[in-house]
């Protein structure tokens, strides 16, 4: 029997008080869980609604379900439903990466930002603009060579794994503590971040101006192709940390508690970081840095659900996926005509988010 059928078989022997609290206890859950949903349903409305072109709520709905005018039908589907759905993907892949991270670490700062994972693929960018030749042409701005359309996404991606793998070698070598590995990661943060302001500073301006573009982050990069690939990777990455939910629950009473509760410590540890740092590489490889979405989405619904597993992985989920497109209506509607960069707008609103729940957890 499982731990979820024992704890569930437990409360059907319980006193009647105990089953209500422990019913109560998991309708709080969902019915937050679906509150968040709910939200992510209107801003996914809303976000196609903004534009140039305006549309109303029917007209978007009427495009949804393929009816509506040929106008209509195009501006949705070609304009900016790709955009949502990079906002959304991505969002869920950043978030779940950072709630992972946050707990097989035991550290509230893990997530792609803070473990040299972000500063790892703009390296790679920055080897593929300037030392490949593909920030050359105007192709480069768009994140696109001319020669291979994948190459700047590869040679990110590269720099991603490699940043994650060196981590990985140091926690091994040295057998370091979790939140060593945190410390790591922001000391190799730092050298890939030298290490790319030092191949600017031999490369031409049109290539200094490709790789800052790179780095501004750009949910308006990818199309229905590579959309596939982040929802698949996503797909995976959700399925193999709620496989785990049990493991990161055992893993929040300590690590003492998670042996004795015959768990492989440091197997689940490698494991779901390998997996984590491949779901948010991947969406960094294709639209470029995105920051906070993994610290602040895990850290806003532990205050409503708390450290359950079971229902804080798909809320994270929801709440990486809601910040992320509400940060890219914000970034399309600040100023008109133009879009501003997305991991800007991220750093805006999660900086300010993350500083009052450090604030209110240290008030209580």
């Amino acid at each position: 029997m499982n731990p979820e059928d024992m704890r569930t078989a437990h409360a059907a022997h319980a006193p009647s008080s105990y089953r209500e609290q422990y019913h109560g206890y998991i309708r709080h859950k969902r019915l937050i869980i679906f509150l968040f949903a709910l939200l992510l349903l209107v801003l996914i409305v809303v976000s196609i609604m903004l534009g140039t072109a305006d549309l109303s709520p029917l007209d978007v709905l009427a495009a949804l379900v393929g009816q509506g005018s040929a106008h209509d039908l195009i501006v949705v589907w070609n304009l900016r439903m790709p955009r949502v759905l990079t906002a959304i993907v991505g969002g869920i892949a950043l978030a779940l990466a950072g709630c992972a991270f946050q707990s097989v670490l035991r550290n509230p700062l893990a997530s792609a930002s803070t473990l040299g994972i972000s500063q790892g693929a703009a390296f790679g960018a920055s080897i593929a603009i300037i030392v490949l030749g593909m920030g050359s042409s105007a192709a480069a701005y768009e994140g696109l060579g001319a020669s291979n359309p994948y190459l700047i996404v590869i040679c990110a991606f590269a720099g991603a794994i490699a940043s994650t793998l060196i981590i990985l070698a140091l926690s091994r070598f040295r057998d370091m503590t979790p939140e060593s590995i945190v410390l790591a990661g922001v000391a190799l943060s730092a050298l890939f971040t030298g290490a790319t302001a030092l191949i600017q500073y031999f490369a031409t301006d049109t290539q200094v101006a490709a790789v800052v573009f790179w780095t501004f982050g750009d949910l308006g990069r990818t199309s229905y192709r590579e959309i596939a690939i982040m929802t698949v990777v996503t797909l995976a990455a959700f399925a193999f940390f709620y496989f785990n939910r049990w493991n990161f629950n055992a893993m929040e009473s300590g690590e003492g508690t998670a042996h004795g509760l015959g768990l492989n410590v440091k197997r689940t540890r490698l494991l779901n970081m390998i997996v984590g740092a491949f779901a948010s590489s991947t969406v960094i490889a294709f639209c470029g840095t995105i920051n906070f979405i993994g610290l602040v989405a895990p850290h806003i619904m532990r205050r409503f659900i708390g450290n359950d597993y079971r229902y804080l992985l798909p809320s994270s989920a929801l709440a990486g996926a809601a910040i992320l497109l509400l940060s890219d209506i914000i970034a399309r509607m600040a100023v008109a005509s133009v879009v501003l960069p997305i991991s800007a707008i991220t750093s805006f609103v999660g900086a300010p988010l993350f500083l009052y729940l450090l604030m209110r957890g240290a008030h209580r």
